[in-house]
């Protein structure tokens, strides 16, 4: 990055155990091990008051992750493709997964990643601790978001959403895709016993984070705990869209 051009200023907010806005201009790399030409951030985790955690890892010509990620037998995974195009392998089974391609991986299950190519690939990379429910057990999905339908959310013509997994009760959280037309918004400021890690995929626009309006845009991540008030207007002219986490399917442990 070499010198600084102007004063040193952040629009990254952090309030620990809430939420959080983090600009991708104030990434630092972090060093993880088993994967090999690549930049990694992360992003939520446990130490910001996230229940999973979330990078954006960048692929670089021969990026992989020869050691394999997750595992555990009670470490689920989730990677969705930003930019670029990877090999993205569990189970036997290889995918080619170019933008708006995912893999979801069950407790048990490596993935492994491979970038495709000679230029990077962007990927954005989640792991949480499933919550077992007895008789159910989840499944290995992969596909392309691009090839999902949206459908119109809660009665608006203007807010479109698309689950990327299964909605099974096998199943304890999923991802969605939501996306905002110039000027649209949620019908009400959210607030609910559920979190997110999201990811901004395009657009501006100005999210309610405990009650206070924030500006965001392409690029940002929003980490958003149980109960903080929540929802977002698309402002400018283009869609305000993006990839988000959401626990679901399980009652409250005492």
């Amino acid at each position: 990055m070499g010198y600084p051009k102007d004063l040193l200023a952040s629009r990254s907010i952090i309030e620990h155990g809430k939420y959080a806005l983090i600009a991708p201009e104030g990434l630092v790399n972090n060093v993880v091990p088993g994967f090999e030409n690549c930049i990694i951030s992360i992003l939520g985790s446990p130490k910001l008051g996230a229940s999973f955690v979330d990078y954006v890892v960048t692929m670089q010509k021969g990026g992989r992750n020869s050691e394999g990620f997750g595992g555990q037998s009670d470490v689920e995974t989730f990677v969705y493709v930003i930019e670029g195009a990877i090999k993205a392998s569990a189970d036997d089974q290889d995918f080619t997964l170019e933008e708006s391609g995912y893999l979801y991986c069950p407790p048990g299950t490596k993935m492994y990643l491979e970038n495709l190519g000679d230029t990077d690939s962007k990927l954005f990379l989640y792991k949480q601790k499933y919550r077992p429910l007895e008789g159910k057990k989840p499944w290995v999905v992969s596909n392309h978001a691009n090839k999902i339908a949206y459908q119109i959310y809660d009665g608006m013509h203007n807010v479109n959403l698309k689950d990327l997994l299964p909605t099974d009760i096998d199943f304890d959280m999923n991802f969605h895709i939501l996306s905002f037309d110039p000027a649209a918004s949620h019908p009400f400021i959210e607030t609910h016993v559920q979190e997110h890690g999201a990811y901004l995929l395009s657009g501006e626009g100005m999210y309610n984070l405990d009650n206070k309006w924030v500006p965001v845009k392409k690029g940002d991540y929003i980490f958003m705990g149980p109960y903080v008030h929540q929802a977002a207007y698309a402002i400018g002219r283009e869609n305000l869209t993006y990839v988000y986490s959401k626990d679901c399917n399980r009652d409250v442990e005492l």
